[in-house]
């Protein structure tokens, strides 16, 4: 007997289930039950545990990559069981599925955006409250992934003010510019919200051997004071700023820990100024 290939999107994977756990293994086992064919893709399972900004953070940098149809599970879920939605989205030409708490930002984003919320009653009938991951999320990215466009309309109703985060973005005041850490990534880089095009406008030509780089850590207090724009990493040896390859800017220490040796974390602040001036 001859098996029918049945094509399937690729899916991939944001968590914060860790990996010592059974919870990853237990979502790739609905979507390989439910979606034989389809890829599944590890964007990473190590967002600390309820940290929502962060996952849309990470989702940000990288669902643009995907190929066009590409389905994204996307669960940091403290809110689970709760009157939270849960919801799926339409963007860009990719599917999303996730709680509606900000996590699926970078979809809504986008031009065109639709929201439904999950609606199948038969699956919230089994679905245990602490596991929405594996019995909501999962069935029904499966379901995107096999289905397309025709399974994303079935999901349930169109919602118009779906859950986005708080999220300040870079403020300029006097002619300087400030933001703020979004992210330390595994190398200890203190990624921020700055993007280069916002950079580029606020620079407007000058010369980024004049910029300084002022950087605020736990109560406000001024860790390091980095003066110019780097090329790569291995620019010199001290802490460096410099635009990384998400198109941001990062602060970084060549053959160090940037957070750990500058005493950085997200939400602290970095201001960029233009001239020599180096004084707190």
């Amino acid at each position: 007997m001859t098996s029918v290939l049945r094509a399937a999107a690729p899916i991939a994977l944001l968590t914060d289930f860790g990996q010592s756990d059974w919870y990853v293994a237990a979502l790739k086992a609905v979507l390989l039950s439910q979606a034989p064919y389809a890829a599944l893709v590890d964007i990473t399972h190590e967002v600390p545990p309820g940290d929502v900004a962060r996952a849309a953070f990470v989702l940000g940098r990288v669902h643009e990559s995907f190929p066009l149809g590409s389905v994204f599970v996307a669960v940091v879920d403290p809110g689970v069981g709760t009157a939270r939605r849960p919801i799926a989205v339409a963007a860009g030409g990719r599917l999303y599925t996730g709680p509606d708490n900000g996590i699926l930002a970078c979809a809504l984003d986008l031009v065109g955006a639709e929201a439904r919320e999950i609606s199948d009653a038969a699956l919230f009938a089994g679905a245990s409250p602490t596991f929405h991951g594996r019995d909501v999320f999962a069935p029904v990215a499966a379901r995107l992934a096999t289905g397309g466009a025709k399974a994303f309309a079935a999901v349930g109703p169109v919602i118009d003010f779906p859950v986005r985060p708080l999220s300040p973005a870079p403020r300029a005041a006097a002619g300087d510019l400030a933001t703020r850490v979004a992210h330390v990534d595994h190398f200890g880089n203190a990624i921020t919200q700055l993007d280069s095009r916002a950079f580029g406008v606020w620079l407007a030509g000058r010369d980024p051997a004049e910029i300084v780089f002022k950087a605020h850590g736990a109560g406000g207090t001024l860790v390091t004071v980095i003066p110019g724009l780097a090329r790569t990493y291995g620019d010199g040896q001290d802490p460096i700023a410099l635009i990384g390859s998400s198109g941001l800017i990062e602060l970084a220490v060549p053959g160090g820990h940037a957070a750990l040796q500058l005493g950085l974390a997200p939400g602290d602040v970095i201001e960029i100024h233009y001239g020599t001036e180096t004084e707190s």
